[in-house]
């Protein structure tokens, strides 16, 4: 379950993000991976290289204000950060011991998703449905 929990979160926010239209759905994801690459600084435990990650996730999110590609190589940035805080610091969510490693099985299904160009599901299941329903009644 510490696998597939965070896969289908990773999945849920590909669909929610998926009802945003373009060109806001990608500002809006900037954004979000911004914020997530903010989400240690309270209390990570690595000191001033806290500091260091944000500014590097903050630089690759601004480029993503324009690209899907730098969304989804921060969402890996934030991954291999999770992984560092699972090892060495502390979880991004104090009263859950495991909870940067779910981190880090979450956000590469996002950036996978960003890779791909950050297309809506919501409108593809749409149109395949809309499709063969057409077919159907053709037949």
């Amino acid at each position: 379950m510490m696998i597939i929990a965070p896969i289908l979160v990773g999945l849920v926010y590909v669909v929610l993000m998926s009802l945003i239209h373009e060109p806001h759905r990608r500002r809006f994801n900037a954004v979000m991976v911004a914020g997530a690459g903010a989400a240690y600084l309270s209390g990570g435990g690595l000191g001033i290289w806290e500091f260091a990650f944000t500014a590097v996730v903050t630089y690759v999110a601004y480029r993503g204000l324009e690209s899907w590609t730098f969304i989804g190589i921060a969402w890996l940035l934030h991954t291999g950060w999770d992984v560092v805080h699972h090892l060495k610091g502390a979880p991004i969510i104090p009263f859950a011991e495991h909870s940067s490693f779910g981190c880090a099985i979450c956000d590469p299904v996002i950036a996978i998703w960003c890779f791909t160009g950050g297309r809506s599901v919501t409108d593809f299941v749409r149109t395949r449905v809309v499709f063969r329903r057409a077919r159907s009644t053709v037949q």
